[in-house]
């Protein structure tokens, strides 16, 4: 790709900006069209495969109306938000990260998904036209694009550089290495490009759908404890947390440059104890350090009067591929029906 290749990319890309704002309103349930909608981002440790398990344990109060309002302080992919609200009927949801990134793609899908979808149609055909060797100058340019963009942008307010770069996050979630979000010590994305020969950058129709479903989702950026005034007897919580590392070549939590580490986990269950204390339905999941010593009674410390469930799952547990399989994962309840 030469340099007039590169500028003209640039300015169609920097060229494609909508107006719009964000307005809240109370949650629906309801997509476009029949499909479910999925989560939009690849995102390490995400819960579909434990969805099954989890339809095992919710609260029976969120089938009965009792339960009417949905929190999700860690919202992550969303397997579990998109399963909750397109399975249950509820007054009121709101979802909070403290990963601005991952909050802006959520606001941009919410409000302007038809924007989102003309910037990321660009982007795959620009990217998919190209040889290997091109390809890779593609994903990098974005990358640093990406990167250095990041000073201007005000992750509090929407603004018109909302869908950009909300099309630029997708197209390096969708391209880059095993779909990783991982950022360094000063917040930028360090991934490496992945070996994909087709990737599918702009999913439209799951897109359209997901926009549906979080129509009326109320999105918030902050930390875990900001969501303690929306929680109350008629709450169900959902925590899920970056989980705990489960061996040393396990580590993976840096979605955001502080690392979730043992006082995160621990202030983490003080603030779990203090929402059972209002009377809410609380489940958290997270990795079971059993699975590597089990003389590890981290979570059984921390959490000693709850229920604490092992299931199992399928995770990479050290950075060799040798390293996949089946391990158990917690589940963790304040409630027994």
């Amino acid at each position: 790709m030469d340099s007039s290749e590169k500028e003209t990319i640039n300015h169609t890309l920097d060229s494609l900006l909508l107006k719009n704002s964000i307005v809240q309103k109370p949650v629906s349930n309801t997509s476009k069209s029949n499909d479910m909608a999925r989560p939009f981002l690849k995102w390490a440790g995400g819960k579909k495969q434990l969805l099954e398990e989890f339809d095992k344990r919710y609260p029976m109060d969120i089938s009965t109306a009792r339960i009417n309002k949905y929190v999700e302080p860690f919202v992550g992919g969303g397997a579990v938000l998109f399963h909750v609200l397109q399975e249950f009927e509820l007054d009121e949801c709101h979802i909070y990260d403290a990963n601005e990134e991952l909050i802006l793609v959520y606001s941009v899908v919410q409000k302007d998904v038809d924007g989102l979808i003309e910037k990321l149609r660009f982007l795959q055909s620009s990217y998919l036209d190209l040889d290997e060797e091109g390809r890779k100058e593609f994903f990098y340019s974005i990358r640093m694009k990406f990167n250095e963009s990041k000073s201007k942008i005000d992750f509090e307010t929407y603004g018109v550089d909302w869908v950009k770069r909300a099309s630029e996050l997708i197209f390096l979630n969708r391209t880059c290495f095993n779909g990783l979000f991982r950022v360094n010590s000063k917040g930028e994305f360090n991934v490496p490009m992945g070996r994909y020969k087709n990737p599918k950058i702009v999913d439209e129709t799951n897109l359209q759908n997901a926009s549906m479903v979080l129509k009326n989702v109320i999105i918030h950026h902050g930390d875990f404890e900001d969501c303690e005034s929306v929680v109350d007897e008629r709450t169900f919580v959902y925590f899920d947390p970056p989980y705990r590392p489960i061996s040393k070549t396990s580590s993976f939590n840096s979605y955001s440059k502080d690392a979730f580490d043992d006082e995160s986990q621990m202030r983490l269950a003080r603030f779990y104890k203090k929402l059972h204390l209002k009377g809410a339905k609380l489940m958290l999941s997270n990795s079971d350090p059993k699975n590597e010593n089990p003389d590890d009674h981290f979570f059984e410390d921390i959490y000693p009067e709850f229920k604490i469930e092992r299931v199992p799952a399928k995770r990479m547990i050290n950075a060799k591929g040798s390293g996949r399989g089946s391990i158990n994962e917690l589940i963790i309840t304040n409630y027994s029906e």
